[in-house]
């Protein structure tokens, strides 16, 4: 792993990453599939479909394969492309409407048990940090509900910028922004292409594993440090 004396600036990217979506039982409470009443190992995968950053999990015809590829660059392509997997995943309409909100609520996702402490101790020792997300809903109030959105000084977020990880520009954006050379930045993620892209631009690159949250405590703080950056 290549590392530099000095990290000025700590990229992260947020599902999987600082928050992850955790479901409440209660999101499922008379919801069938296939008319059938759901299970765990269904809402599991059901749960899978619709966090995994890559991959495509349902037969898709042209327009929703359009909004699928599209979806973090714009919010109506966004709902449109999972109302389309809860559909064909066996959800009724009404039912995957609902699910769908739930899911673009950012006050629903859990953060890991480390997110808060890591920021802020970059941030006390001068490393700047941005949040780097393909996502097109504002994630800004899950770091205000944690008490840091303060120590984050910039998020660029895919519907926000135009671009997609693993797109250089996207990286670029959040580097420019922070005026700092990718030589100086890491980023930090839970998929080596999307958020692996970043080492196109020279940036380094830590891999975390995107366990649930009760599962992984200090998952940011040991990548980081086995970077070379002291929290």
């Amino acid at each position: 792993m290549v590392r530099v004396d000095r990290i000025e600036a700590a990229l992260f990217d947020f599902s999987g990453t600082l928050f992850r979506l955790e479901e409440d039982d209660s999101w499922f409470h008379g919801i069938e599939v296939d008319e059938r009443q759901i299970d765990g190992h269904v809402q599991a995968e059901l749960m899978r479909r619709m966090t995994a950053p890559t991959g495509q999990h349902v037969d898709m015809p042209p327009d929703a394969h359009h909004a699928w590829i599209n979806r973090d660059l714009a919010p109506h392509l966004h709902r449109e492309a999972y109302l389309h997997v809860l559909r064909e995943s066996g959800v009724a309409d009404h039912q995957a409407e609902a699910l769908y909100g739930l899911l673009i609520d950012p006050l629903n996702w859990t953060s890991y048990p480390d997110t808060a402490g890591v920021l802020e101790g970059l941030h006390s020792q001068g490393i700047k940090t941005a949040v780097v997300s393909n996502i097109a809903f504002d994630v800004r109030p899950a770091f205000e509900s944690i008490g840091a959105a303060e120590f984050v000084h910039e998020f660029v977020l895919s519907f926000e910028v135009g671009a997609v990880k693993p797109d250089a520009a996207i990286f670029q954006t959040a580097l420019d922004r922070l005026d700092v050379q990718a030589a100086r930045a890491v980023m930090v993620g839970d998929s080596d292409e999307a958020d692996g892209g970043a080492r196109a631009l020279g940036c380094g690159f830590v891999l975390v594993d995107p366990l649930p949250t009760a599962e992984r405590h200090d998952g940011l703080r040991a990548a980081l440090t086995d970077y070379g950056v002291q929290l």
